[in-house]
């Protein structure tokens, strides 16, 4: 497939599956891979932040070094600041702190950058993008990455939201309706998987005053094994170059062996290395 001035970049997120992309992306940057568009989910939406501010292993730095020196995942955080992954930490402390966010050379960067997060008046996605207010941008990742159960409502422009994997998890489509095709897509999980965790209606205990949301949730396996069904069609049909791990996923969401991780950065950015070594 020919990469040209229309080719789109898709990334899936996956919490610390995460870490993958991380070094598919790392391996772009060395290789100064760019694209015109890039419509990320989740993890993805954080790991594709540094890919547009051009700064190589910041992201593998927050999903391994950080997560060893700070063990950012913990009950601790969810009981006290109401996320699993603690929100100071990795929203104000790393991007302000730790490990600047080198704003300016994302604001410059020409290519159109959306993130998925889920309405949780509509139950629908949205797709949003910011490169003038770095408090916003913040809001949209926040969201973008804030997962159901385990992290708190994330408000953007006064609407409350939460993870965009929960709607749209391989948006895909997004990137075929704004213009861009073919797409790279970058997954965090094998080809062939599909997910056996069951769909449940989820009760008035749990988002009581956000009815659609409940709706969107009590569909969002069904919805994902469709999107993956889909992305191999298109696969198939050479619509689309998809970069995955090789191998079934031995690294959780919510993972925290950063032997595992370590290993998983490295699967990304040999394959990243050869996509590109490859065009």
């Amino acid at each position: 497939m020919h990469l040209g001035r229309n080719t789109g970049l898709v990334l899936e997120g996956g919490g610390m599956r995460g870490v993958f992309t991380s070094g598919i992306l790392d391996a772009f940057m060395k290789h100064d891979l760019e694209f015109p568009y890039v419509v990320a989910v989740s993890a993805g939406a954080c790991n594709g932040l540094s890919y547009m501010s051009h700064q190589p292993r910041r992201a593998r730095y927050s999903n391994i070094d950080m997560l060893q020196k700070y063990g950012y995942i913990s009950l601790k955080s969810l009981l006290t600041q109401g996320s699993i992954f603690d929100p100071n930490i990795l929203y104000e402390r790393f991007p302000n702190e730790i490990l600047p966010f080198d704003f300016e050379a994302y604001h410059k960067n020409p290519t159109v950058y959306e993130m998925v997060t889920t309405n949780c008046l509509t139950g629908r996605a949205e797709y949003l993008t910011e490169k003038n207010d770095v408090k916003r941008m913040t809001a949209i990742v926040k969201a973008s990455s804030s997962l159901p159960y385990v992290s708190q409502i994330t408000y953007v422009d006064g609407i409350p939201m939460l993870d965009g994997g929960i709607v749209d998890s391989i948006p895909v489509v997004r990137a075929i309706d704004k213009g861009f095709t073919p797409n790279v897509v970058i997954l965090t999980r094998n080809r062939g998987y599909r997910s056996s965790e069951p769909d449940i209606k989820v009760p008035r205990l749990f988002y009581g005053e956000y009815p659609r949301l409940r709706v969107a949730l009590s569909h969002r396996v069904e919805e994902y094994n469709k999107q993956l069904e889909l992305i191999e069609r298109m696969e198939d049909w050479g619509e689309v170059i998809c970069i995955r791990p090789e191998r079934p996923m031995e690294v959780d969401r919510l993972c925290r062996d950063v032997e595992k991780l370590e290993r998983l950065y490295e699967e990304g950015f040999a394959l990243g290395e050869k996509f590109c070594l490859a065009l």
